[in-house]
Order: C-alpha cells, then sequence, then structure tokens
C-alpha cells in the first residue's frame, strides 16, 4: 500500500555558511582540511570573523538529501533541531518552501544554544573543510520523534552525524521502531570517517540489527571495517546489510545487493564545491528506490545528481534535476 511519505530524513539542522578560501588559510587557522571537525562556540564566532565573504544557506546533511528529494517531487519530511531564533526561522522556512515537511518542535528562545551552523570553507580545487557549531541540533530527544510520521514513511533515512548527541541514539531507536512496526525500511548515512571513527560499534550494531541501506563514501566504509582495502571492506558490508551504497569519487558508485554488484559512472563535471556531493547522492538514489528503479539506476541517478551539486558553490541542486535524469536516459 502507498504511504502518505516515502523518505523522512533525520539529523542534524545547520545553516551552512559557505567561503572560498585559499590554502594557506587552512594551515594559518588550524583547518585540517577535507574532513568535519566539531567545533564550539567561541570557535565558531573566530573562524565566522577570518573566513570573510560568505553565502548562508541552510544545510545539515541529511536535510540536503531531503532538499534534493522534495525538488524531485518526493514526499518527504525532515526531523532535525532549530531554535526559535532567526537561523532556526531561515532553515523551516527554507526547507517547507522546496516542500518538504518539517515540524519538528522548536528549542525556545531561552535555551542557552543556538541555531546550529556549519562553516564551509572551499578550497581552490573543490575540497571542503567543515567546521560545525551543532547549538540546538545535539539536543534532537525521543520526544522530538513523531511516530506517527515515522509510521506513515516507505523509508527513514538517518544521518552519522548526528550520533553525536545525549539523546541522539535513543531518538534513532525510537524513529526506527515506529517505521519497522509499520513495515517501512530504514537507511543509514555514514557521514564521515572521523565520526564512524568515534562512534564504530553504535554503528555497527544498528547496521546488523536494523538497517535495509547502508550509505557511504569508500573512506567512511573502509573506517567502519578497519580496512585499507576496499574490496574487504564491501565483502564485509555485504554480510552486514542487505544493500550497501558505496559512492568511490571521480570513479562514481558501487551498489551490493546480496549477489547483485552494479557500478554507476560519475557525471563528467567540473568540480567547483564538493560540498553535499554525498547528500545529494543519497538523494538521486533515495529518489529512484522510491520510485521503482533498478539498482543500477538508482545509483545513476545519484551519480547524476551529485554531479549537478559539485558544478557550483552550496549543497544544493540549482538545475533542474529531473531535466538532468531524462538528460542520462533515466527519465
Amino acid at each position: 500500500m502507498t504511504k502518505p511519505l516515502q523518505v523522512v530524513g533525520v539529523g542534524n539542522a545547520l545553516v551552512d555558511v559557505i567561503a572560498s578560501i585559499e590554502e594557506e588559510f587552512l594551515e594559518r587557522m588550524g583547518v585540517e582540511r577535507g574532513i568535519m571537525q566539531l567545533i564550539g562556540t567561541a570557535r565558531a564566532i573566530e573562524l565566522y570573523g577570518a573566513m570573510g565573504a560568505a553565502r548562508e544557506v541552510s544545510g545539515g546533511s541529511a536535510a540536503n538529501t531531503v532538499a534534493g528529494l522534495a525538488v524531485l517531487g518526493s514526499r518527504t519530511a525532515y526531523v532535525g533541531k532549530v531554535k526559535d531564533d532567526q537561523l532556526g526561522a531561515i532553515f523551516a522556512h527554507d526547507l517547507r518552501s522546496l516542500g518538504a515537511g518539517y515540524d519538528t518542535p522548536l528549542a525556545p528562545k531561552g535555551h542557552p544554544e543556538e541555531t546550529g551552523r556549519c562553516l564551509v570553507l572551499v578550497s581552490p580545487d573543490g575540497e571542503r573543510s567543515m567546521n560545525t557549531y551543532l547549538g540546538v541540533s545535539e539536543h534532537l530527544a525521543p520526544e522530538d520523534i513523531d511516530e506517527a510520521q515515522m509510521a506513515a514513511t516507505e523509508w527513514i533515512f538517518l544521518e552519522g552525524y548526528r550520533f553525536d548527541g545525549p539523546e541522539s541514539h535513543a531518538a534513532f531507536a525510537r524513529a526506527i521502531r515506529a517505521a519497522r512496526a509499520a513495515g517501512g525500511r530504514v537507511a543509514i548515512t555514514l557521514s564521515d570517517p572521523f565520526c564512524v571513527e568515534r562512534h564504530r560499534d553504535a554503528f555497527l550494531a544498528m547496521i546488523r540489527a536494523d538497517v535495509d541501506l547502508l550509505v557511504a563514501n569508500e573512506h567512511e566504509l573502509k573506517s567502519l571495517y578497519q580496512t585499507d582495502d576496499l574490496e574487504t571492506a564491501i565483502g564485509r558490508a555485504r554480510a552486514d546489510v542487505p544493500v550497501t551504497a558505496c559512492t568511490v569519487g571521480a570513479k562514481g558508485a558501487h551498489v551490493i545487493a546480496g549477489d547483485l554488484r552494479v557500478h554507476a559512472e560519475a557525471a563528467p563535471v567540473r568540480v567547483v564545491d564538493a560540498t553535499g556531493a554525498g547528500d545529494l547522492f543519497a538523494a538521486g538514489l533515495l529518489h529512484g528506490v522510491t520510485t521503482g528503479r533498478s539498482w543500477l539506476d538508482s545509483a545513476r541517478m545519484g551519480c547524476v545528481a551529485a554531479g549537478e551539486v559539485i558544478s557550483h558553490y552550496g549543497a544544493r541542486p540549482e538545475a533542474d534535476l529531473r531535466a538532468l535524469f531524462a538528460a542520462a536516459g533515466l527519465a
């Protein structure tokens, strides 16, 4: 039976602050290249003051995926915590304007933390170094999970970054229980190798017990299984989860579903800003899955969507993704 929603994302709710920088900026400011680092309020103020002109857009990894799904016409919604403040209002309005549902209870004005933000430093080669102040996003709790909403969706999509939070594991567990009890399926993105390092045991326990679709890049998957060999990691994932979708940068993506293994080529584009590549790959993939496409075509959709988002600044699509799918023979 068709459910009211196709995908509900659960994760961080952040505002992205994106700026182009030179390589020397990273060294001068002590920023590690190409990864996501969690920072506190003082560090956020320091970096923001030093990074110069910037573009501000609502973001968060799984929120970017939901935004991509929304512009593709999917029936989708998002769960992530913001404060009743200016940035929180911007975040909520942005998602709703795209057609996604967003009804997570706001943290009150008096909350000591603010709406989270991610300072994205883009190097000349397009690599992004992310410095994230989680703010109230870190306080997503079980009571923020609407069990009726989880039961009304075909898939829930969980963001690995949200494992960094005092009650997030319990919130994920509540979402999973409600979704699976109603016949829904569970997907999770690993988000970042260092996130995996911090929470490997919890990731593995959840993946083995409850996950139907694991989405990761090659570095995250190798970190999960503590190996330098991608094929070894893929073999271990095959034993743990029904389906694994693993991106391999400019080489595209693999999907492993039992004995089936398919490979989709990356879209041939010039990289301007790699921010959101994995998020939009997940959007294209899930759109394909929920519209009855094969795993190969779903992975190809993911690669097309990822290719679009890395061709410009920002983690939200600017071109018509459906037109790009049609041009790639995926209409």
